[in-house]
């Protein structure tokens, strides 16, 4: 990238000074968003420019509020080299989980890092919920906002996720009917009106698999599933690196899978609040903790026979999606995983085997905090990093 081609400058046609600049710029930034703190001539190195091209870049980004210069690197021969980071004031990014109790918000700088998080609690099947859905969400980004010291104006992006998907074809929130005050055609516009900033609604399941790729198990596959066993049940697919939506963007919707053993489900959207069958009528926290006599979760799993009649639920669902799929890796995700630990893991491992013909890696998520939230939080960063790097 450190070379230009002869052109007449216009701005915007490839091989452009313009062009090339903006390409050194985003590959400099990247770098920077990635590693940290870097010298200029780390920089020149990782980017193969050369030392005046890289000074030109750096006091270019400088100028423009990207990138501010933070100490100097110690501990080595000859003079201390100035250290380059991103500026976190150039932008902040908002990222939210909603739940049927509430809704969580997080505002991160640029850099990623948490600088406010506020937790709303509401309930989703209340009656005035759905008609305040907007109201409640920029409650909770301008309680997280407050802690930061910051205003509406700071965002450049917010991403929220939420159980079911939004259908790309009318715009409606689908496979969620115990959260009504998502329904609306018109939610995106109106949350982006209180927000003032671009609003992406996300399927939960699905940023939790973004997490995975980003920090998790899932970092070294293109291939995998990763499987959501919590008080809601689902999927996320992602083929060579990219999530499988489906037509409706309800791929992945296995809580509805019909299984052995489980009561057929009808027409989930006509009955809110109630799951009367499919995979999630037999794997959910709620259900494990029912059939153990109300003991918690890590207590009911320890019994032998709760385990193995769970984990056997757990790997004749997985043998179907694998037998489509063929993933490398099953991740499993969400407290019930959580609180079975490698004994669950195993004997999944175990029931699983023979039931398909592919055999995938198969692990328990070893993720810290909320991998929704962290999702969400990534898919911000990407969006705002892509408007604010491009100087083009």
């Amino acid at each position: 990238m450190a070379g230009t081609t002869p052109s007449n400058g216009s701005p915007g046609v490839p091989g452009t000074p313009r062009v090339l600049r903006a390409m050194n710029d985003r590959a400099a930034l990247d770098l920077l968003a990635a590693h940290g703190p870097l010298t200029r001539t780390r920089i020149g190195e990782l980017t193969g420019l050369s030392k005046p091209t890289t000074s030109q870049l750096l006091s270019r980004l400088e100028s423009a509020g990207l990138v501010r210069t933070t100490g100097r690197q110690s501990g080595r021969p000859g003079p201390n080299a100035v250290l380059y980071e991103i500026d976190p004031g150039a932008g902040s990014v908002a990222a939210l989980s909603a739940d049927p109790t509430g809704l969580t918000a997080l505002v991160a700088d640029i850099t990623g890092r948490e600088v406010g998080r506020f937790r709303i609690e509401a309930d989703a099947i209340a009656e005035d919920v759905r008609h305040r859905t907007a109201q409640l969400v920029a409650e909770a980004v301008d309680g997280a906002l407050a802690q930061a010291g910051l205003g509406h104006d700071d965002l450049r992006a917010t991403v929220i996720g939420t159980p079911g998907a939004i259908d790309p074809h009318d715009g409606r929130l689908r496979y969620a009917p115990h959260l009504p005050g998502w329904h609306s055609r018109t939610l995106r516009a109106e949350l982006a009106e209180v927000l003032g900033t671009p609003v992406t609604i996300e399927n939960d399941v699905n940023l939790a698999a973004i997490a995975e790729q980003y920090e998790g198990a899932a970092q070294d596959h293109d291939d995998f599933v990763l499987a959501w066993l919590d008080e809601g049940v689902g999927a996320a697919i992602v083929l060579g690196g990219t999530l499988l939506r489906g037509a409706t963007g309800g791929a992945g919707e296995i809580g509805y899978m019909p299984v052995p053993g489980a009561p057929l489900l009808r027409g989930p959207e006509s009955t809110p609040g109630s799951y009367r069958g499919g995979f999630e009528s037999l794997v959910s926290g709620s259900v494990v903790r029912r059939r153990a006599g109300g003991k918690p979760l890590a207590d009911a799993l320890a019994d032998p026979a709760v385990r193995d009649e769970l984990a056997g639920h757990i790997a004749t669902a997985l043998a179907a999606v694998v037998a489509v799929v063929d993933p490398e890796l099953v991740v499993l995700s969400g407290q019930v995983p959580q609180a079975g630990g490698e004994e669950l893991r195993l004997r999944v491992e175990a029931e699983l085997t023979g039931l398909a013909l592919p055999r995938p890696l198969l692990r328990i998520s070893e993720l810290d905090g909320d991998p929704i939230l962290t999702g969400a939080l990534r898919t911000a960063l990407t969006q705002a990093r892509d408007t604010l790097f491009d100087t083009a």
